[in-house]
């Protein structure tokens, strides 16, 4: 019943999932969507139409309208988004594409079927004039609803709804949650091995864990509890091979059933319970014993324990996603998912298709692959020693063979065995180091951590594609050129500039970046000097032991300065610059109580770093200008006296003159003379990370400015800055008048920044001055103001947040402790998104 004393029909569809609308034209498909489900949810046949042709009634572009269509459903689909099919559906052969796009993406599809009478359908569509088509086509379409009806339920849907008459009006959509999604959940947890019908090991495992165990009037153990309320999570196999598989079955159920427990499925008891429904198995491994005492335990609890094993769900996602639990491991493109393909992977792993010399199959090392987010803890596999191989680790230690039984506690990461008091049964194939984990050193980087198309899913950038072919664009560089990926803890992002100003004579203004900040709730604003240098990143160690302890570097190197492409600054003189800037910034050891810091910096002055750039790119063009157009305007001049009337071309030649003027002396602004290091400087504007502290993102920086404000060396150049309250006009006003006389006396511009680390918005919007976007757009820039406000921004903006996220997430999973592999991976992704085609004048 509603509010209303109505009765409802509820109905639930997946809430990762496709649902189809089946139902004629004129059925109330597009009002049926709108009214229970968001717009971006629904994609709509119609709409693509209109999307290919610009009309959605134009029935010649169905063809490429569904091309469209199923795009956009695979791409929802992949990124576990409910989707919903506004069209016909009234076909098999269309149900079937999308069917099949929902099993290929590993989700469950329902259908919601409007049956409405004909005749409505008929009327309905005579009242829109935009419906061209007559009775014979719904007519058509309601002869293949009514075949349909009869065939719907063996397509593969989960379910099918049959809507008829008021029932339309009456319907209440509840959007309904993967079993296997338990985030809400988050331990701590203590996640338990392959049992094997070990049932006295068990109990001495929970007993170690501090569980106190419940037993009945028999003495057998039936419950368990933690006293503080942690959760034991059994990753299957719990049953065949060992003394006691009734034993083990009916404490597991008893604390599942107290909520003390959770449990997954494993491939035996998923074989098991096929013997006890009478399927024809081979009785093998184990099973035969398990039969033996599932009978002398009676039928009674044997019904009940086939009962629950047929219950148990292939995998569970637990801890808002943060850790996974299958039998055998899983994938990351399967968490979450429900499907054949996900169950099997989760019960029997990947296997190759062969067999070992023992004859059992030939695994693919999933785990060696692995780069999720989500730590996986599985068993499934008897490995010597529990070890952790690219955030997965496998608790099978083969306590049935006369290893021990392993538990991992949750969120701890530790590690709790008991030794098996005797071997029960004999292993067909030798206990063997976890797959990976004797070749994958912590240090180690292997190709496959970047290759390929890759989604990475981070705290900071949220979930960011890495193309195939940007990855290679930066394989090239990193392989080639970068500085030891030991040291390569983060690549800075690029920086957006401010949104485009409509001011006479400016392309960039301050009064656009407060605005837009303003706008996001940012109240207090920095404005940082933009000094006109090469951006560098410097990472250094007080010591030799320092780099050693903290970098795993042993060569007695401390410290690298590289460029925001990884690349060592200068191919001689690197040490002495990086002795230099530790010795330099050694008020900062004791200032953060730490033995390293990782600095933002500019280092100065361009020339040092771009000197052939500048004679190339710039200095060739200010050279051919002022030679070139001076004769211009001395040959128009000679015109003019000849009486030859010349004076706009003259005026034009004056003007670019003038612009070319202006040119040279813009870039001739950054340019001064070095010898070596002699002349170089540093200017540092953000302490990035210190030991145990992501400064970057925790910080103000206020407090950046201030700690460096400390630094005196020479080396170090200050960078001037003010503080802006964006609600005060006076202060805005002021900001903008020191931001005229920076750039009026040669400087670049100035960066605004949020003054507080702040999420969703740009971290930084540059506003470069006049005459220096005169190096950017060339010397006659001004003069076409009005094409270039047309610029677009937004890949550059977005381009700049999904980098600054993946470099805060780069210093985050070092300073965790994660292995090199995981913090390389941000870093590349920051250089390979740098592969974007974005203009890069902006």
């Amino acid at each position: 019943m509603n509010d209303a004393g109505t009765e409802v029909r509820e109905i639930g569809v997946p809430s990762m999932g496709l649902v189809l609308l089946v139902g004629v034209s004129g059925s109330g498909k597009t009002t049926f969507g709108a009214a229970h489900f968001r717009s971006s949810q629904v994609v709509s046949s119609d709409f693509c139409r209109g999307l290919v042709s610009d009309d959605p009634n134009d029935q010649a572009a169905t063809p490429d309208a569904f091309d469209v269509l199923h795009y956009i459903v695979g791409t929802r689909l992949r990124r576990g988004l409910l989707t919903v099919v506004d069209a016909t559906n009234v076909q098999a052969s269309a149900r079937a594409s999308l069917v099949r796009l929902a099993k290929e993406n590993n989700v469950l599809v329902d259908a919601i079927v409007l049956d409405v009478p004909e005749a409505v359908a008929v009327e309905r569509n005579a009242r829109r004039p935009d419906r061209g088509f007559g009775a014979h086509v719904v007519a058509r379409q309601h002869k293949d609803l009514k075949r349909s009806l009869r065939l719907l339920r063996k397509e593969g849907f989960r379910r099918v709804h049959v809507l008829r008459g008021d029932e339309i009006e009456r319907v209440v959509i509840t959007p309904e949650k993967p079993w296997n999604d338990r985030r809400e959940l988050r331990g701590p947890f203590d996640i338990v091995g392959d049992v094997h019908g070990c049932a006295t090991e068990l109990v001495m495992l929970l007993e170690k864990l501090g569980y106190a165990i419940t037993r009945d009037d028999a003495g057998r153990a039936v419950d368990a509890a933690h006293p503080e309320g942690r959760t034991a999570v059994f990753v299957g196999d719990l049953v065949d091979r060992g003394p006691d598989t009734p034993g083990v079955l009916r404490l597991v159920m008893g604390m599942t059933a107290g909520g003390a427990a959770l449990c997954v499925a494993g491939n035996h008891e998923a074989k098991l319970v096929r013997a006890l429904k009478g399927a024809k198995v081979q009785v093998q491994h184990g099973l035969g014993e398990s039969l033996a005492q599932l009978e002398a335990a009676g039928p009674a609890f044997t019904q009940d324990a086939r009962a629950f094993m047929d219950r148990l769900l292939s995998h569970l996602v637990l801890d808002d996603g943060r850790l996974v639990v299958a039998h055998a491991g899983l994938k990351e493109a399967y968490h979450g998912r429900s499907s054949a393909r996900v169950r099997s992977f989760a019960l029997y792993g990947d296997t190759t298709g062969e067999t070992d010399e023992y004859g059992l199959p030939v695994r693919y090392p999933w785990a060696r692959e692995y780069r999720g987010k989500a730590m996986v803890v599985y068993g499934h596999t008897p490995v010597l020693e529990p070890e952790w191989v690219n955030n997965t680790i496998c608790l099978d230690t083969g306590v049935v063979f006369g290893g021990r039984l392993t538990a991992l506690r949750y969120p701890e990461k530790e590690v709790v065995q008991v030794a098996a008091l005797e071997q029960y049964y004999e292993p067909v194939r030798p206990l063997t180091p976890a797959a990976g984990a004797e070749e994958r050193e912590p240090t180690a980087l292997n190709i496959d951590d970047v290759a390929g198309t890759r989604w990475h899913t981070t705290e900071h950038a949220g979930r960011v594609k890495i193309p195939e072919e940007n990855a290679a664009a930066a394989l090239e560089v990193m392989s080639r050129f970068a500085v030891d990926p030991r040291w390569l803890i983060y690549l800075p992002p690029t920086m957006a500039p401010a949104p485009t100003s409509t001011l006479d004579g400016f392309l960039e203004h301050p009064e656009q970046a407060f605005a837009e900040y303003a706008a996001a709730g940012v109240g207090e604003v920095v404005c940082e000097e933009k000094h006109m240098g090469s951006r560098a990143v410097a990472v250094l160690a007080r010591d030799a032991e320092a780099a050693r302890r903290r970098f795993a570097v042993s060569d007695g190197t401390t410290g690298v300065v590289y460029t925001r492409t990884g690349r060592a600054f200068f191919s001689h003189g690197h040490d002495e610059l990086v002795a230099r800037l530790t010795d330099a910034v050694s008020p900062l050891f004791e200032e953060l109580d730490t033995d390293w810091v990782a600095l933002d910096c500019e280092l100065l002055p361009w020339s040092a770093k771009a000197e052939g750039l500048i004679k190339e790119q710039y200095a060739s063009v200010g050279a051919a200008a002022l030679t070139a157009l001076p004769e211009a305007s001395a040959a128009l001049a000679r015109a003019a006296s000849r009486g030859l009337d010349v004076s706009a071309l003259a005026g034009r030649v004056a003007s670019r003159e003038a612009n070319a003027a202006a040119y040279r002396a813009a870039y001739g602004a950054y340019v001064r003379r070095t010898d070596g290091l002699e002349g170089v400087t540093l200017a540092p504007f953000q302490i990035l990370a210190a030991e145990g502290r992501a400064l970057a993102a925790t910080e103000t920086h206020r407090w950046h400015l201030e700690k460096i404000a400390t630094l005196t060396d020479p080396l170090i150049t200050p960078t001037r800055h003010r503080f802006v309250d964006l609600t005060s006009a006076e202060q805005r006003a002021e900001a903008t008048r020191w931001w005229l006389d920076l750039t009026a006396a040669g400087g670049e511009g100035m960066v605004v920044k949020p003054a507080a680390p702040t999420k969703r918005v740009q971290p930084g919007l540059k506003v470069r001055g006049r005459e220096y976007l005169r190096i950017i757009y060339g010397p006659d820039y001004t003069d076409s103001l009005d094409v270039l406000r047309n610029r677009g921004l937004g890949r550059k903006r977005n381009l700049a947040l999904r980098e600054h996220g993946l470099g805060i997430e780069a210093l985050t999973r070092f300073l965790a402790g994660e292995p090199l592999w995981s913090v390389h991976q941000m870093a590349f992704a920051v250089l390979a998104l740098e592969s974007e085609p974005v203009d890069p004048r902006l």
